[in-house]
Order: C-alpha cells, then structure tokens, then sequence
C-alpha cells in the first residue's frame, strides 16, 4: 500500500461514517456551528459528537475555533466543501419517506433555493447559471468560465469586489452539480460574489436555520432584471 492510498482511505473513512456526514453536510451551509447544534441536528449524544469532530479536525475536514468558552467548527475552505457537495451530488436524490408536512416543505424549499457552501443552489442556482449563459455572461461549452462580458457585468453591473476575484487558489468560475437539479449551477470566485450580493442586497433571505434560502421581492425584481427570468414559471417563489 502506497503513502497515497493510505491517505485517500482515511479521507475517506472520515466521510464513510453517517454521524460525521451529516456534521458536514450540515456545515454547507458555510457558517460556523457549536458541538451542541450538530450533536442536535445529527441527533447524537454530545460527547459522541466531540469525538466524531476531534476527527474531522484531525483530516483536515474542519477546523476549530474558540470563542470564550463556546467551540466552533466550521468546513476548511472551500476544497473541503467542494468534496462533500461532490460526493452528495454522486449519490444524487435519496427517496425518503413521506414524513411530516414539515419535513416535506423543507425539502421542497432546500430544492428551491440554498446556500452550497458559498453559492446558491437548487433550482435557484441553476436558473441564474443558465440566464447568465443566455445574456452571453458564462459560457458551458467546456466547464464553466465567465466571458469578457460576463467579468464587466460580475464587477460593474452587479458590483462585485474585484480584488476578491484575483485570488489564485480558487477558479473564477467553476460548475458545480447540483444534487437536487442533476445540472450544474455556478461555484467558483463569481458563484461566492454573487451569493454574497444577494444577500447583502435581501434579494435571498436564510429560511429558519437551514440552508434553504427564499426569494424577497425585491430578490424577484432583481431576477427578471439581471437574468431575464420569471421566478414564478421556474417554482422559485
């Protein structure tokens, strides 16, 4: 066995393990959360938790931060989110059981419109990926990369930073597959500033504690405007 597989199987055994799955698929939604929420949401016994994080931490997976006495975690970068999001998207829509009304709506809102790490996705995600394609901004023929224009519209017309668009680690466009859509919405550099200008616009607003996020009217207007698209024939609203 080679030093290489020996690390892809522990990165690997990290994730093969439904407690910490769930721990990071819940973290997708990019903000950092205590052992005590994610011992709740996964439904496991704090001191399990500890462990299960101290793991995590110890791949690579999470990082740790302290503030007081409070333990954050949170995903460690975007690279780590990337292969959680991947991975959900390889196993593709999971049937589950009727449930409550509750857990139905929150599905059909998490398919709508959420947050993927640091970028929209859902029907959302990919109904901007594709107006963006029509108005000429993103080209798909290869993957995904914005155009000339698509870069002059991301820092003029929508206002994005420019100088968080010149990191060297991240692509400044990258197709992500959606696990609910099974098509590619837009990640990268510009997916990130788009979503951050969404919500520090409201045109997106955080339902409850999950990642799913709904449109505001002033976030309808900003569709049609912007993308061309009319958020009550895709569902969106």
């Amino acid at each position: 066995m080679t030093a290489r597989s020996a690390e892809v199987a522990g990165l690997a055994g990290l994730l093969a393990d439904r407690t910490r799955a769930a721990f990071c698929l819940a973290l997708l939604d990019g903000r950092a959360w205590t052992a005590t929420e994610l011992a709740k949401h996964a439904k496991v016994a704090p001191s399990t938790t500890s462990e299960h994080l101290d793991r995590l931490i110890g791949g690579g997976l999470l990082v740790e931060r302290r503030q007081g006495r409070h333990r954050y975690v949170q995903l460690a970068g975007s690279p780590a989110a990337e292969l959680v999001e991947t991975l959900a998207s390889y196993v593709g829509p999971v049937p589950e059981p009727t449930g409550t009304l509750k857990a139905v709506t929150a599905r059909a809102a998490l398919a709508r419109g959420r947050t993927c790490y640091d970028h929209l996705a859902g029907r959302l995600g990919v109904a901007i990926a594709d107006g963006m394609t029509s108005a000429g901004l993103l080209d798909q023929s290869a993957g995904f990369a914005l155009t000339d224009e698509g870069l002059s519209w991301l820092t003029g017309t929508l206002g994005a930073d420019r100088t968080a668009l010149r990191s060297h680690r991240r692509p400044i466009a990258r197709a992500c597959l959606d696990w609910t859509e099974r098509r590619s919405h837009l990640a990268g550099l510009a997916g990130a500033q788009i979503c951050l200008i969404f919500q520090e616009k409201s045109w997106v607003r955080r339902i409850g504690s999950d990642r799913a996020v709904r449109l505001t009217p002033a976030g309808e207007t900003a569709l049609r405007d912007l993308f061309d698209i009319d958020p009550t024939a895709l569902a969106l609203t």
